[in-house]
């Protein structure tokens, strides 16, 4: 027979079993909206391409999911991967900056910000350079610079198509004036594509800023972005308190460079595959796969 003193130690409200059992669900499970704040479970979110069900936010993703969502299955072969900086102005200010590169490379397994390689899309060859902005925020130095590079070079040596996806914060500070000149290095390549006629495509992602934005990035023949992309050189607070005025709303978002002609087409992520390949087949009379 129980004393009253047992049933004291027996929980009586649901809410004590509850609590501990939302406790042990793992870790990952689920993820937040930031445009919405909607509660979405993360396999749900990877289903539909990081985009959210409910407000179609498009959430930022890695270079290695982009690289999937716009080649055909297993076609992708990368190349430049040996290419690491070597610190050429052996950059210190509160962290040294090959410790910075130490860590980055071995939290995200890649050895910079930028990934290129060819595959194929709908079976049509192309070259392709992604973004990997939780590298150092995408930041453009020498070794990105040169492989953007290859893969433009690469274009242009095979007569297929080049694609490059910007998700970046400019030019890595660390590297200094030879980060700068990656701008004009990658800019020559895609003039020499241009005189050519072999197409150029960039997609801009959020965010697309600095010394990307302001060079290759805005070049291509065809320029696509996503939906609510932030596109720019400087960001809207630096130019807010620059020229102390207020923005018009939406300032620097893909939809009002879209409404000003500095981008071509905003596309949905769940389309951008099928984007290329029309684009491909528009430009194919150049290119070495039509002939």
């Amino acid at each position: 027979m129980s004393s009253w003193f047992d049933d004291l130690k027996t929980p009586r409200f649901k809410n004590a079993e509850s609590t501990q059992k939302v406790a042990k669900i793992p870790e990952g499970l689920w993820g937040k909206c930031p445009s919405c704040g909607e509660i979405i479970q993360t396999r749900q979110l990877q289903e539909n391409q990081s985009v959210c069900p409910e407000c179609d936010h498009h959430l930022r993703i890695s270079a290695s999911e982009r690289i999937a969502s716009l080649t055909d299955e297993n076609s992708f072969v990368p190349y430049g991967e040996g290419f690491r900086s070597n610190d050429p102005l052996k950059f210190d200010d509160q962290k040294p900056y090959a410790a910075r590169l130490e860590q980055a490379i071995r939290s995200h397994k890649i050895n910079d910000a930028f990934i290129s390689g060819k595959g194929t899309c709908e079976g049509i060859p192309f070259h392709l350079g992604v973004f990997e902005f939780k590298f150092m925020g995408g930041s453009m130095g020498v070794v990105v610079g040169e492989k953007i590079t290859l893969v433009l070079e690469g274009a242009l040596k095979d007569r297929v198509p080049a694609v490059v996806v910007s998700a970046s914060g400019g030019a890595r500070m660390q590297e200094g004036i030879l980060s700068l000149m990656q701008m004009a290095k990658t800019s020559a390549v895609i003039d020499r594509l241009r005189q050519e006629g072999i197409p150029y495509i960039s997609i801009l992602t959020d965010p697309t800023t600095g010394g990307v934005a302001a060079s290759f990035a805005m070049l291509g023949d065809v320029i696509l972005a996503e939906p609510r992309a932030l596109i720019g050189f400087a960001g809207p607070r630096v130019i807010e308190q620059t020229i102390r005025q207020k923005l018009p709303e939406g300032f620097q978002r893909s939809e009002f460079l879209l409404k000003h002609g500095f981008v071509d087409r905003i596309v949905h992520r769940k389309n951008m595959k099928s984007e290329l390949h029309q684009f491909f087949k528009i430009f194919g009379n150049r290119c070495q796969y039509n002939k």
